[in-house]
């Protein structure tokens, strides 16, 4: 698989047009103008090839994937759950909800969410009810402002990635970004990277996964591959989701320690990159602070959510709290 990623040249500057969307149960995301809101041509989690996520080779800007609520006719809609619970539709050109969709790196939908200060960070995969609802334990860990990403496609359209601010109330407490590094630990595994993404060029990433100083040469595959790396940039919380060249079985492909990406971000700034991996039978997530080029200006703060149209929907109530590397967590 190429997975050479490309996010359209979007300013940084974009939450502090959007302000902000504090409130209980408040949920809220832009969509799309009608004119022109096509992706980049990716393989559907970033990597270019058939549609997806980023923007358009072409010169005319476009959005990053996760910064629209509603795009190509189809909505991300928050449903009422019950408390523990996450659920949600997401409606089609027709208004109603969407019941078919393709299967992509072995599930049919993948949610992801993160708080808006980069912490907290889950992947869940829901179950879909006969409705077209999908539910999941609730995934999001505490009070404040999370965005919650739907990465699907649907059946006989392409896919696409909608995001959606949900507020869950209580005190906040912001944590700050940790600072760059090249190096992070997760349950008793380092993981190191080398490498550092450049605006507008392509990088290579490459992710080393180590267990008390010895390489890990058997990592299990997850969702088709041996590693899943999701990106998002500081303070819009642009959405960037790839998956290493190559997939286990091809015969080229090592099974660790070392998982390579190629990815190209839009602009200078800040980034959380998320690595998925398995092994021993447990998915764990390494996370790390990358800095692309040189900021032109203060990095935009991440805690504030854009406003936009968006319909309120019933809070779900948060599980127990987390936070900036928390080990093994968020997955099912």
């Amino acid at each position: 698989m190429n997975t050479a990623t490309k996010l359209s040249g979007f300013a940084l500057g974009l939450a502090a047009v959007f302000g902000t969307a504090y409130g209980v149960g408040h949920v809220a995301g832009p969509v799309a103008p009608a004119a022109d809101t096509r992706h980049d041509a990716t393989d559907g989690h970033g990597a270019t090839g058939d549609a997806g996520h980023g923007g358009d080779e072409g010169g005319a800007a476009h959005l990053p994937g996760g910064l629209l609520v509603s795009d190509r006719g189809y909505t991300l809609r928050p449903v009422g759950a019950p408390a523990g619970q996450f659920a949600f539709q997401v409606t089609g050109p027709d208004g109603r909800p969407v019941t078919a969709y393709d299967v992509a790196h072995d599930k049919r939908m993948h949610l992801i969410v993160a708080r808006r200060d980069l912490s907290g960070f889950r992947h869940v995969h829901p179950e879909m009810a006969p409705d077209g609802t999908w539910r999941v334990d609730s995934p999001l860990g505490g009070p404040g402002v999370w965005r919650a990403f739907a990465d699907f496609t649907p059946t006989g359209g392409e896919a696409l990635t909608l995001g959606v601010d949900v507020t869950v109330p209580g005190a906040l407490t912001e944590r700050p970004l940790p600072a760059a590094a090249s190096s992070t630990t997760v349950d008793g595994y380092t993981v190191t990277l080398a490498g550092t993404p450049e605006p507008g060029r392509t990088a290579e990433l490459t992710l080393t996964v180590s267990r008390d100083g010895a390489p890990v040469t058997d990592l299990e595959p997850y969702l088709g591959a041996y590693g899943h790396l999701v990106a998002l940039r500081q303070g819009d919380l642009a959405y960037l989701h790839v998956h290493p060249d190559g997939a286990p079985g091809d015969g080229r492909t090592k099974p660790g320690p070392e998982v390579s990406f190629l990815a190209e971000v839009p602009s200078a700034g800040a980034y959380r990159l998320y690595l998925d991996f398995k092994h021993g039978g447990v998915v764990r997530t390494a996370e790390f602070t990358v800095v692309a080029g040189t900021p032109s200006g203060p990095a935009p703060a991440a805690t504030g959510a854009p406003a936009a149209t968006g319909t309120p929907a019933a809070p779900n109530s948060p599980t127990a709290d987390a936070g900036h590397g928390v080990p093994g967590h968020g997955h099912n």
